[in-house]
């Protein structure tokens, strides 16, 4: 056996990395992959390892000239971009990465070459540039709403004690009961407006009540909530990671959270459940996974949860895609555009993170949540 399967404490530190690094020799044999070729393949370890680099890669041939190359001391070091297959995903596309094939010295237990062979991925500098952004932009409008919630919260008082005492009034006068429609219309409509600055100020107006928090309590009290509310023609489907250990967060909070983003998808299912097509049902899959090194915001964390919220509907309207967790945008009539942005500085609040990926006939909201 190779003793580098015995004994991969040499490569412990490539685990503290957020690139993916394998070790592999010139045949492509998968000697050692760190905690980030884990994460991204969405397989264990020894399951890498006991395959064939080569394999991953849509071309291969490339690769494997590269490796040689720096194998036989052609050169030191040698960059280029490619596509890289999911084993276990094969409808979603190939993720492009930008490779780097380096030298390494051959271990003290072994004579064989060994290649170092680093992969980035393309879409991750973009995507870390992103939830930066999301995350400043939602703390500014976060700000910008409070503000702007108690500023018309106080006015809205006086206007409703005006209504009602305008209607005392008039009710002793002729034009009383004609008139005191009108009253009624502002009272409702005051008590419209109070109840959505209220929604506004909800995360801020109660202080966290900490404690443990086991993320598969609080998906398995949403899914029953969200099928009490709709009984016939939706599916709620559990892919869960029962490794996940539990962490310190409000738990009615982040029960709030989840309800809003599955609520959310539940409603743009509505279409296909009234349709109750047997060969194209509507779907919701929770699936909990463990992320490694991960960034959220500027922080970096050793471990944290990742909550995947996916159904099967028509996807977020690509004009609001990049807006959905601003107040009040809303892709459904009707809708107050305040579930998600809840969620968000619920999120937030956990120092999490919420995003989303959506395209016609999936979309998946990402809930990431630091752990101890």
């Amino acid at each position: 056996m190779n003793p580098l399967r015995r004994e991969p404490a040499g490569f412990e530190a490539f685990d503290m990395l957020a690139t993916m690094v394998a070790v592999v020799r010139p045949d492509g044999e998968c000697l050692f992959a760190n905690a980030a070729f884990e994460n991204v393949m969405r397989l264990s370890r020894r399951a890498v390892e006991r395959s064939n680099l080569y394999d991953w890669f849509v071309d291969a041939v490339r690769l494997s000239d590269t490796v040689t190359g720096v194998a036989r001391n052609a050169y030191s070091s040698s960059r280029f971009d490619a596509l890289l297959r999911r084993s276990n995903q094969p409808q979603e596309l190939p993720l492009p990465v930008h490779v780097i094939v380096s030298q390494m010295d051959s271990s003290e237990n072994s004579s064989e070459d060994q290649v170092l062979i680093e992969l980035i991925e393309n879409a991750q500098q973009t995507r870390q540039d992103r939830e930066e952004r999301t995350l400043d932009q939602v703390q500014a409008t976060k700000e910008l709403t409070r503000n702007l919630a108690h500023e018309i919260k106080n006015p809205l008082g006086g206007i409703r004690g005006a209504a009602q005492l305008l209607a005392l009034e008039l009710a002793p006068t002729a034009m009383g009961p004609e008139l005191a429609e009108y009253t009624e219309v502002i009272i409702h409509e005051v008590d419209r407006l109070q109840s959505l600055v209220d929604r506004l100020l909800a995360p801020h107006r109660h202080a966290q009540v900490v404690g443990d928090v086991n993320i598969h309590e609080i998906c398995e009290r949403v899914r029953q909530l969200i099928l009490v509310e709709y009984p016939r023609g939706l599916t709620i489907k559990r892919d869960y990671d029962i490794s996940l250990p539990d962490f310190r967060g409000d738990r009615e909070q982040l029960i709030q959270a989840v309800l809003n983003i599955v609520q959310n998808a539940a409603q743009a299912l509505q279409a296909r459940m009234a349709e109750a097509d047997p060969q194209a049902p509507a779907c919701i899959t929770l699936r909990t996974r463990v992320a490694r090194q991960v960034t959220i915001g500027k922080q970096r964390w050793r471990l944290a949860l990742e909550l995947h919220v996916e159904d099967n509907g028509p996807g977020v309207p690509a004009e609001i895609r990049d807006r959905i967790f601003y107040p009040l945008v809303s892709g459904r009539d009707g809708g107050s555009g305040l579930g998600l942005t809840l969620a968000q500085t619920i999120a937030q609040q956990h120092q999490g993170m919420l995003d989303c990926e959506s395209e016609p006939g999936r979309t998946d909201f990402r809930l990431t949540l630091p752990l101890p």
